[in-house]
């Protein structure tokens, strides 16, 4: 498994688990579209993201990757108060699961939060929602080639 795939999965296994002790729970997903149906708890799916930049370091020829992933946040509901409050409850809790362990579990060598962009989001037939993308820029070092 390359690096950046070991930094994405590691970011979302940490996220699936800092976030379960929420009740009710946020569903949390990799790379999947948005269901027409939120969960009460809110949906946080994980964007593999892109290289932002790749520093060659040579002898031994090795490559410092900054990768940008993305958690994206919707929450649900008919209160637009209430929606506020448990948007702003995940991005904390996504921002405390982050820096409590940035190595997270040693997959990279930092991973560090940036700011929020917030949206509002309606779906045909169903309840309004409110979503938040967060930047998550993830650290780490590479034997031979960026893609290794």
């Amino acid at each position: 498994m390359s690096a950046r795939e070991t930094a994405i999965a590691a970011l979302h296994s940490r996220l699936v688990t800092s976030l379960a002790v929420r009740n009710p729970a946020p569903l949390v997903l990799r790379g999947e579209t948005i269901p027409q149906r939120i969960p009460a708890g809110g949906l946080v799916v994980v964007r593999d993201g892109e290289a932002v930049e790749e520093t060659p370091i040579l002898s031994p020829l090795t490559w410092q990757v900054e990768h940008r992933a993305e958690v994206e946040i919707t929450v649900a509901g008919a209160i637009p108060a209430a929606r506020s409050t448990l948007l702003d409850a995940l991005l904390v809790d996504v921002a405390a699961a982050i820096t409590a362990n940035r190595t997270l579990g040693g997959a990279v060598e930092w991973a560090q939060p940036g700011s929020a962009s917030f949206e509002d989001i309606e779906f045909e037939g169903a309840a309004a929602a409110r979503a938040a993308a967060i930047p998550i820029t993830l650290w780490f070092t590479v034997a031979g080639s960026p893609l290794a």
